[in-house]
C-alpha cells in the first residue's frame, strides 16, 4: 500500500512547507502530495489556504526541485479554472516529471491537462480514483479495480483504520503522519 504524505509530513511540521517535504522524504514516503494555488501575480505557489497571512508560500518549482528523484510528487490543483488567465493548468503540467501525478476534483482541468500532456497520471478516471475515507465501501473497490484504477483513500491517521485499509486492498492513503503509516503497514505499530 502506498502512503502519501498528505501536505508532507504535516503532523510534524507545517503543512505544504519545504520542510514537511524533506521530511516525509527522509521517513521513506511513496508519495507528497502537495496543494497547488495561483498567487495575484500569477506564480504557482504551495498552500492550501492562498488567503493565509503571515506565511511565505514554497513556489510549485522550489517544492519540485527539493524532491524531483527521491519521492514521488502528487501535486492537486486547487480551484485553477479560477485562475484561466494564469495558464495554471498547461504551467503545472510543463513542470510535472514523469512519474508525477495530477490531482484535481475540477474535471475541466483533469481533461485539459490530458489534451496537454496524453498519458499523464491523473488522480480521478485515468490512473487512480480518490475516495474520502468515509465513502470506501467493497462495492466502490471493486467497481474502481475493475476498471484498472488504482484506489486512493485520503485522509487517513487513524492505527485501526489504516490496518482496515490495507486489509481492504486499498492501493494507498493520504496521511498527515506518514511515519505512523508507515510503522502501521511494517507491523510495528502492534
Amino acid at each position: 500500500m502506498l502512503v502519501v504524505a498528505h501536505r508532507g509530513a504535516s503532523a510534524e511540521l507545517p503543512e505544504n512547507s519545504l520542510a514537511a517535504f524533506e521530511r516525509a522524504v527522509d521517513l521513506g514516503a511513496d508519495f507528497v502530495e502537495l496543494d497547488v494555488h495561483a498567487n495575484a501575480a500569477g506564480q504557482l505557489v504551495v498552500t492550501h489556504d492562498p488567503t493565509a497571512s503571515g506565511r511565505e508560500y514554497p513556489s510549485l518549482e522550489q517544492a519540485l526541485d527539493l524532491m524531483r528523484g527521491r519521492i514521488g510528487v502528487m501535486v492537486e490543483l486547487k480551484t485553477p479554472r479560477r485562475y484561466r488567465r494564469h495558464e495554471v493548468v498547461a504551467r503545472t503540467v510543463r513542470l510535472l516529471g514523469a512519474d508525477d501525478v495530477l490531482v484535481c476534483f475540477q474535471r475541466p482541468a483533469l481533461e485539459e491537462a490530458r489534451l496537454l500532456r496524453p498519458g499523464l497520471r491523473t488522480v480521478r478516471e485515468a490512473w487512480a480514483v480518490g475516495f474520502a475515507d468515509a465513502r470506501v465501501t467493497a462495492r466502490r473497490l471493486a467497481a474502481a479495480a475493475a476498471l484498472g484504477l488504482e484506489t486512493l483513500v485520503y485522509t487517513v491517521n487513524d492505527t485501526a483504520r489504516m490496518r482496515a485499509l490495507a486489509e481492504a486492498g486499498v492501493s494507498g492513503i493520504f496521511t498527515d503522519d506518514p511515519r505512523l503509516a508507515l510503522h502501521v503497514l511494517r507491523g510495528e505499530d502492534r
